[in-house]
């Protein structure tokens, strides 16, 4: 792999990194395991056995060409490239931050890669380990993988949820812990201790929150015609509904619901579906039709309609950040959300024309806190954007396979 460099230093992130991890913690610990036998200190604030806790984010990218099989594992700190499970026939690549989730016809295959945050509120832990083959879930490709510090929930295509334990998963294990009964419409979420579903009851869909064990707990009041799309934000869970969004909460153990309408009437074929952001974020992104990208505010409540040129990917960061779009003409295109003027362009990114497909196999945009991340499949690349410098390529990688699929972790 050749790496193409030309960076701007991040040393102020790291000092405030360093900062924050400096600070007390008065939160629990994704993991509670002792020292080892022959040490006679007392465990250090964040340990996590086999593992590595740095001042910064540890990012990787998880990379998998469909037709080859063949899978890579990016450490965007040191550049290095590492050989991973060969899974072929991957429709689509999903991840909850640290595992990757490879969707194929024969199974969901599950890639630990190695690299993941802890966010107590006030400050952040970031780790490393080695990545790893984990195994495969026996769901197919249109399964749905969502998941918290504790618990991994797997619904497949026809809306059987179980649970897997998530702590055993970190081990490079696959132990399912429960099997939900009754069908469900989209992904089931793990959210504060509970689960968010939508369930069919005489024709309607109806929001429901389950405990762990699978036992309904409250039904809030919620219409959702249509439910697709989902996001969890510290501000809530998000909800796509066909007349816009339902912002789910716990509230001193109540929870509420808030609807976000768009406001206007928008054909079926323009209502956002899917959700894109940078994690931690509370801006979402989804594409608004062929031409055109919506913005939803979670914090303001506010949907923005951004016209852009034929969308391929979209991604924000928030936060007073530009909207990326990556569009047909292979070029990398940023906006101001509050005008939807067009502030900046790369040159093409993309070796050929890409159009976003129905079967998640386009290009995307992965976002972080300094930088954006664009695969070019044939070109077998990806790209680095300084997203803060007028999308300035900050790196790019070449690689010995075509990253069709690609995720990012360790966010």
């Amino acid at each position: 792999m050749t790496v193409h460099r030309n960076v701007t230093p991040w040393a102020s992130a790291a000092l405030v990194l360093t900062a924050l991890l400096a600070t007390g913690c008065a939160g629990e610990m994704e993991h509670d395991p002792r020292p080892p036998a022959s040490s006679s200190s007392a465990t250090p604030h964040g340990y996590v056995e086999g593992a590595d806790e740095a001042a910064e984010q540890q990012s990787r990218l998880l990379l998998n060409d469909p037709h080859s099989g063949d899978s890579r594992v990016l450490d965007l700190t040191t550049g290095t490239v590492r050989t991973t499970a060969r899974v072929q026939g991957a429709v689509r690549l999903g991840t909850d931050g640290r595992f990757g989730y490879l969707h194929t016809s024969g199974g969901t295959h599950v890639l630990d890669g190695g690299a993941w945050m802890v966010d107590h509120g006030d400050h952040v832990h970031y780790y490393s380990a080695a990545s790893r083959d984990v195994g495969k879930l026996a769901v197919g490709r249109r399964a749905q993988v969502r998941s918290d510090r504790v618990v991994t929930a797997v619904t497949d295509g026809d809306g059987r949820a179980v649970l897997y334990d998530r702590s055993k998963l970190e081990k490079g294990e696959i132990v399912s812990s429960r099997t939900l009964a009754g069908t469900y419409t989209g992904a089931v979420l793990p959210y504060e201790e509970h689960l968010l579903a939508f369930a069919d009851e005489a024709g309607t869909t109806k929001l429901v929150v389950l405990d762990r064990k699978g036992r309904r707990v409250a039904s809030p009041e919620a219409p959702c015609e249509e439910p697709r799309g989902d996001a969890v934000t510290r501000r809530g869970v998000v909800l796509g509904c066909s007349g816009g969004a339902l912002l789910v909460r716990n509230e001193d153990g109540a929870f509420t619901v808030e609807e976000i309408p768009y406001g206007e009437d928008v054909p079926t074929t323009e209502r956002a579906t899917s959700f894109h952001r940078r994690p931690g974020s509370d801006t979402l992104t989804a594409p608004a039709g062929d031409d055109a990208v919506w913005v939803l505010d979670v914090t303001a409540r506010t949907w923005t309609r951004v016209d852009t040129g034929p969308v391929v990917a979209a991604n924000t960061a928030g936060e007073g950040s530009p909207l990326l779009v990556l569009e047909t003409d292979g070029s990398l295109h940023g906006y101001d959300i509050a005008t939807g003027r067009q502030t900046a362009r790369t040159g093409p990114l993309l070796t050929r024309e890409e159009r976003a497909d129905t079967d998640h196999s386009a290009p995307v945009i992965e976002i972080d806190r300094s930088r954006a991340y664009v695969n070019d499949p044939e070109g077998k690349r990806v790209f680095e954007i300084d997203y803060n410098d007028g999308l300035r390529i900050a790196r790019s990688f070449d690689l010995d396979i075509e990253p069709v699929l690609m995720a990012e972790t360790g966010r």
